[in-house]
C-alpha cells in the first residue's frame, strides 16, 4: 500500500478516559449500563412506531431513522471503550482509528441533517396543517432521507480525504477514548496547520448552515403559534419543545468541540462522552416522556 511505503505506524495508543484503575471499573460498569439503556431505548422507539399503525406519519418515520443512526453512533466507539477499561494497554489499528473517524463524521452529518429534516416536517405540519398530507409525501419524505445520509457521506468522504496521504512515524498516543480527527491530524509528521483549518472550515461550515436552519424553522414555527388558540398551542409547544431539547443536546458539544479543536483541556473527553453516548440515551427518553401518542403505545405494548 502507498501509504505503508512513508508511514511506520500501524497502531494507535488510547489514552482512554482516566488512568485510575479504580475509576475504570466504576466506568467499565456504568457506561455498560448506558449502552444497554441505548440500545433498548432507541428499540423501543423501533418497535412502538412499528407496533401502531396510528404513528406511521411523516414525523415517527424520521424518528425511527433518527433512532437507528443514534443505536449505531453509540456503538462505533463505545463498546471498546467499554472493553478497554479492562485492558493495560489500549491500542487501536490505522485502519480500525480510520473507520473511527469516517462513522462518526457520517453518522454526525447525517444526523445534522435528519434533524433539518424533522424540522421542516414539523414547520409543515404546524403552520400548514392542512397541506400537510401533500407537501410531506413519500416522495418528499424518502428524498429529505436520502439528503440526509448522502450529505453525511459526502461530509465524511471529504474529511477522510485529507487523511489517507499523511505520514504517522509516531508518536501515536491520542489523548482520547476513539480516534478524533483533529487529535490525528496532530500526530502526523509534517505541518498540518493549514489541513487543521479546512477540516474545522469542513465541520463547521456544515454545522453552522444545520443551525442556521434548524433556528430559521423554530423561528417561524414559534411565531406562527403564538396566535392560535391556546388548547392547539399547547401540543404544538409540547412537540416542539421535544425537537429543541434533541437539537441543543446534539449541537452544543459540537461547537466547544470545534471551537477549541487542538486544546488540551480535559472538557473535550467530557463533551466527546456526552456526544457520542450520552445523546443517543437522551434522545428516546424526550421523545418518549413529551409525547403522549408515543406513551400511549409503549404502555399499550408492555400491557401496563
Amino acid at each position: 500500500m502507498e501509504r505503508t511505503n512513508h508511514s511506520v505506524v500501524f497502531e494507535f495508543i488510547l489514552l482512554g478516559l482516566c488512568k485510575s484503575q479504580n475509576l475504570q471499573i466504576l466506568f467499565f460498569l456504568g457506561f455498560s449500563v448506558v449502552f444497554v439503556g441505548i440500545v433498548l431505548g432507541n428499540l423501543l422507539i423501533l418497535v412502538t412506531v412499528t407496533f401502531d399503525a396510528r404513528l406511521h406519519t411523516p414525523m415517527y418515520f424520521l424518528l425511527i431513522n433518527l433512532s437507528c443512526i443514534d443505536m449505531i453512533l453509540a456503538s462505533f466507539a463505545t463498546p471498546k471503550m467499554i472493553v478497554d477499561f479492562l485492558r493495560e494497554r489500549k491500542t487501536i489499528s490505522w485502519w480500525g482509528c480510520y473507520s473511527q473517524m469516517f462513522f462518526m463524521h457520517l453518522l454526525g452529518g447525517s444526523e445534522m441533517m435528519l434533524l433539518v429534516a424533522m424540522a421542516i416536517d414539523r414547520y409543515v405540519a404546524i403552520c400548514k396543517p392542512l397541506h400537510y398530507v401533500t407537501i410531506m409525501s413519500p416522495r418528499v419524505l424518502t428524498g429529505l432521507l436520502l439528503s440526509s445520509y448522502a450529505v453525511g457521506f459526502v461530509h465524511s468522504s471529504s474529511q477522510m480525504a485529507f487523511m489517507l496521504n499523511l505520514p504517522f512515524c509516531g508518536p501515536s498516543v491520542i489523548d482520547s477514548f476513539f480516534c478524533d480527527l483533529p487529535l490525528v491530524i496532530k500526530l502526523a509528521c509534517k505541518d498540518t496547520y493549514i489541513l487543521q483549518l479546512l477540516v474545522i472550515a469542513d465541520s463547521g461550515l456544515l454545522s453552522l448552515v444545520c443551525f442556521l436552519l434548524l433556528l430559521l424553522s423554530y423561528g417561524v414555527i414559534i411565531f406562527s403559534v403564538r396566535h392560535r388558540a391556546a388548547s392547539r398551542s399547547s401540543k404544538a409547544f409540547s412537540t416542539l419543545s421535544a425537537h429543541i431539547t434533541v437539537v441543543t443536546l446534539f449541537f452544543a458539544p459540537c461547537v466547544f468541540i470545534y471551537v477549541w479543536p487542538f486544546s488540551r483541556y480535559s472538557v473535550d473527553k467530557i463533551l466527546s462522552v456526552f456526544y457520542t453516548i450520552f445523546t443517543p440515551l437522551l434522545n428516546p427518553i424526550i421523545y418518549t416522556l413529551r409525547n403522549q401518542e408515543v406513551k400511549a403505545v409503549i404502555k399499550k405494548i408492555l400491557c401496563i
